[in-house]
């Protein structure tokens, strides 16, 4: 339960999450390299991010390096996820961008409020898609690069 997660996608709708690791897999291949884990609810997202209940067993020091995230989640809602998660500083770093099926002002205002780095609405600009999940990819190495600079002696 240890093992190394690049990607945490957090999307309840089974065809969007399949849609998403294709489109991931044909774009990211060589860069995804720990792998992506998929969970289907807000609380289940959260007990991953936090390494609580059926993944108290993880690692804390080894978060994932980005978030894909749904915001009409069961459970807990995306919005939430999004709150706990930029407002923990061991988890305030990873690099989020919310998909959504939402059109509303509301909805991206207050996602980019909370601190998400792209917001993507479903069905997928897969050109947008694709752009800001590179975007994101390239913050997560440039936060594990720094991070690495700092412990090397």
């Amino acid at each position: 339960m240890n093992d190394p997660v690049e990607i945490l996608l957090v999307d309840d709708n089974p065809s969007d999450a399949e849609l998403t690791l294709h489109v991931l897999s044909r774009h990211f291949a060589d860069r995804i390299t720990d792998g992506i884990k998929v969970v289907h609810d807000g609380a289940e997202a959260l007990d991953f991010i936090f390494c609580t209940g059926a993944y108290a067993g993880r690692d804390p020091h080894n978060p994932p390096k980005m978030l894909l995230l749904d915001l009409k989640l069961p459970k807990v809602d995306g919005l939430e996820v999004l709150r706990r998660a930029k407002a923990d500083p061991r988890t305030s770093a990873i690099p989020i961008v919310v998909f959504s099926s939402s059109w509303e002002d509301r909805d991206l205002q207050q996602a980019r409020e909370l601190g998400a780095h792209s917001y993507v609405v479903k069905p997928v600009d897969f050109g947008q898609f694709v752009e800001a999940v590179r975007a994101a990819l390239a913050i997560a190495d440039a936060i594990a690069d720094a991070g690495a600079n700092a412990t090397a002696p």
